[in-house]
C-alpha cells in the first residue's frame, strides 16, 4: 500500500512538472523589487509571431494563469504571465490578496508600470511588439483593461471576469486597441452601476469594443479551482469557461 502512494505521488508529480514544461521562469526587477514570470514559446512557428500577455487573479501567478499561457504557446502564440506583485509579496490567503489588489487598484500607476515591465518581457522572449495582446482573469481583468485605456501598445485587450471600474476623476481619452469583455451574467462582484459606466466609457471614448455576457456564471467562472457552488459569489462554469476562450480565439484571428 505504501508503494502505490509513494508511486501515485511520482506520477502525479511528473504528470504536473510535464504541464508546465513549456513554461520557462524570467526573473526582471522593478527598481529594487525582484519580480518573476514564465514565459512560453510557440510550439508551432507562426510568421506574425504574435504574443501574448497573462495578468493572473488577484492571488499572483497561479496554475489557471500557467495553463493559459500553455494553451496559448499550443496556439502559436508567444505567451508571458506576468508578476504583478514581487517575489517576495505574494499572498497566501484571500485576505492578503484583496489587500494587495486593492493597493494596486488605488494606485493605478504602480499598476500599469508592473504590466509594461512584463510586456517588455514578452517582447525579449520573442513576441512581434507590432503584435501583441493582452489578457487577464479578475484583478488581471481590470489591468487588461487599463492596458487599453492607457492605450499600450497593444493590438486588444481580453478581460475575463474582470473589474470595469474606473476612478471619477480621471479624465476619458479615446482608445486605441480593440476590447473584449466577457462577462458572467451573474458577477455580482462587478455590480450594473459599474457595467453601465464602463460602457458610457467606452462610448466616450470611441472605442473598439464587445461584451459577452455567459448566463448562470458568476466571477471567476474560467477558473477550475474556484468550485462550482454560485452562490458563494466565485464558481467554476465550465460551459462559459469554454465560450469565453472560443470567443478569445476569434478576437485574436481578427486582430492578428
Amino acid at each position: 500500500m505504501k508503494i502505490s502512494k509513494i508511486y501515485f505521488a511520482v506520477i502525479l508529480l511528473f504528470m504536473t512538472t510535464m504541464s508546465f514544461a513549456q513554461l520557462q521562469p524570467v526573473n526582471y526587477t522593478d527598481g529594487a523589487q525582484k519580480l518573476s514570470g514564465f514565459a512560453a514559446k510557440p510550439k508551432t512557428t507562426s510568421k506574425k509571431k504574435a504574443g501574448v500577455l497573462v495578468l493572473p487573479a488577484w492571488m499572483g501567478i497561479d496554475a489557471h494563469a500557467k495553463t493559459s499561457a500553455e494553451e496559448l504557446s499550443a496556439m502559436g502564440y508567444y505567451a508571458f504571465v506576468a508578476d504583478i506583485y514581487g517575489v517576495d509579496k505574494r499572498p497566501t490567503d484571500m485576505k492578503g490578496a484583496g489587500e494587495l489588489a486593492g493597493y494596486y487598484k488605488k494606485n493605478i500607476t504602480e499598476y500599469q508600470k508592473r504590466i509594461k515591465l512584463a510586456l517588455d518581457q514578452l517582447i525579449k522572449a520573442g513576441a512581434d511588439p507590432a503584435n501583441i495582446a493582452v489578457i487577464g482573469y479578475c484583478f488581471g481583468g481590470t489591468g487588461a483593461v487599463e492596458a487599453a485605456r492607457e492605450n499600450f501598445p497593444v493590438k486588444g485587450i481580453v478581460s475575463f471576469h474582470g473589474g470595469l471600474a474606473k476612478d471619477s476623476l480621471r479624465t476619458v481619452s479615446a482608445i486605441k486597441p480593440k476590447l473584449l469583455i466577457l462577462h458572467g451574467a451573474d458577477d455580482n462582484y462587478v455590480p450594473a452601476k459599474e457595467v453601465a459606466a464602463f460602457q458610457n466609457e467606452m462610448r466616450k471614448a470611441n472605442a473598439d469594443w464587445e461584451m459577452n455576457y455567459y448566463a448562470n456564471s458568476v466571477h471567476s467562472f474560467t477558473d477550475p479551482d474556484a468550485g462550482t457552488d454560485n452562490s458563494k459569489g466565485a464558481a467554476y462554469n465550465e460551459k462559459a469557461a469554454k465560450r469565453s476562450w472560443k470567443a478569445m480565439q476569434v478576437f485574436f484571428d481578427e486582430i492578428f
